[in-house]
């Protein structure tokens, strides 16, 4: 599993760098404020990288892609946006964790060395 959120994590910091570009162009919200958001978003982002197979890592990143859609208020395709990757971090979590009970299975059902 975490490999798979952990792509779409690495996926999502770099989706968050462009919105941010994108917003400093669209919107009137400051500068600072945009980059002190996009900033947090995208250090999150990687600090969850980290963090997936803690307690509540997957959790933070479920309000990750929460915020990633209400971001869409901003800068409007990130409704889309946020969507795709929502689905990819459900899709991530889903079928990491049938892959994690594959593994464990096998490594069950292997006959041991030695």
């Amino acid at each position: 599993m975490r490999t798979l959120c952990a792509s779409t994590l690495i996926g999502e910091f770099f989706v968050i760098g462009f919105a941010g570009l994108v917003a400093m162009q669209m919107s009137a919200v400051p500068t600072a404020t945009i980059w002190t958001v996009s900033g947090i978003a995208m250090l999150l982002s990687i600090l969850l990288c980290g963090m997936l197979t803690r307690p509540g890592g997957v959790q933070l990143g479920w309000l990750l892609q929460c915020a990633l859609i209400a971001s869409g208020f901003v800068v409007p395709t990130m409704f889309f946006l946020g969507a795709v990757f929502a689905a990819l971090w459900w899709a991530s979590v889903h079928f990491g964790r049938k892959i994690d009970e594959a593994k464990a299975r096998w490594a069950a059902e292997a006959p041991t060395a030695g």
